[in-house]
């Protein structure tokens, strides 16, 4: 009677550690299982343009709404509480610790300095990042001052490895795999080529990755940015410099936030190919049967 006493403590002991070991092992393996490109070998420009060019790229992409307004870094709660806890590393330090080839793999095909798929770094916005805007984003970050802030480790909880584990959730290399092609090549309109290069480095974090809408969860559906042929183009600078609808509604929620801190800052001729290429999509097909819409988003 002992015995099976002693059996069974030992099963409820062991049944658990056992079933967590299974857990992290086969989470670690989707990290680890990740394809990379051939090391970045893009020559990295320092000229007080190339700098400048970098900087531009960095606030019109988000670094700094996720690393901070100094690029200190940032601990995420409420945004990303299903990972237990997402840190943004200071990005100047991080930047001046790694090489080029590192940060690239970083920026466009989410893997992280230890060769592992990052979980909350949105590389999938930026898989079509040019090799140009790319070294000058890099000659950037890594000539930006490092202000010295305490940050914890990032920490990838037992819920999102489970999610991870059991295929309901992916980690961001995968995801940047899926982001598609750009539907316009050199011999398209060169203004609605950088038009769409613009909308697929930045729109596609939140609207999709073909910018046709994303509602895989209700609570943060995003429309189809086709939506843009109803605004003005008075009504558009409003949205990117403040980030408000042209109805009443006092705010858009993130898109608000988000248009305040990046939009705002695009060129003249940004919002010009921009503006175009967006009121372009209705005349473009809505692709279906992809994995960040369940059904066509309406404008």
């Amino acid at each position: 009677m002992r015995r099976i006493l002693f059996g069974a403590m030992a099963l409820l002991l062991v049944g658990p550690a056992l079933g967590f070991g299974i857990v992290y092992l086969l989470s670690e393996s989707q990290l680890r299982d990740v394809a990379v490109r051939a090391d970045f070998s893009h020559p990295i420009d320092t000229s007080a343009a190339a700098l400048a060019r970098g900087q531009h790229i960095a606030r019109t992409r988000g670094c700094f709404g996720c690393h901070g307004q100094r690029l200190e870094g940032r601990v995420f709660t409420d945004e990303w509480d299903w990972v237990d806890r997402a840190v943004a590393p200071n990005l100047a330090a991080y930047a001046q610790q790694h090489d080029p080839a590192v940060l690239e793999r970083a920026v466009r095909q989410g893997v992280g300095h230890d060769g592992k798929a990052l979980w909350s770094m949105p590389s999938y916005n930026w898989i079509h990042l040019s090799d140009q805007d790319t070294a000058d984003l890099i000659a950037f970050l890594r000539s930006a001052p490092s202000i010295k802030k305490s940050l914890p480790e990032g920490r990838l909880g037992w819920q999102a490895r489970w999610l991870l584990a059991n295929g309901d959730e992916e980690h961001m290399a995968a995801w940047a795999s899926k982001v598609p092609p750009l539907l316009l090549g050199p011999d398209d309109d060169a203004a609605l080529v950088r038009g769409e290069y613009l909308a697929m480095t930045t729109c596609n974090e939140c609207h999709g990755f073909d910018l046709r809408g994303a509602n895989v969860e209700s609570d943060i559906a995003t429309p189809d940015l086709a939506l843009v042929t109803a605004y003005s183009w008075d009504q558009f600078n409003r949205l990117l410099d403040e980030g408000l609808p042209k109805d009443d509604r006092p705010s858009l929620g993130l898109m608000t936030v988000v248009a305040r801190d990046r939009f705002a800052y695009f060129t003249p001729q940004e919002r010009t190919e921009l503006y175009a290429f967006l009121r372009s999509l209705p005349s473009r097909p809505v692709p279906q049967n992809v994995s960040w819409r369940t059904t066509r988003s309406e404008p």
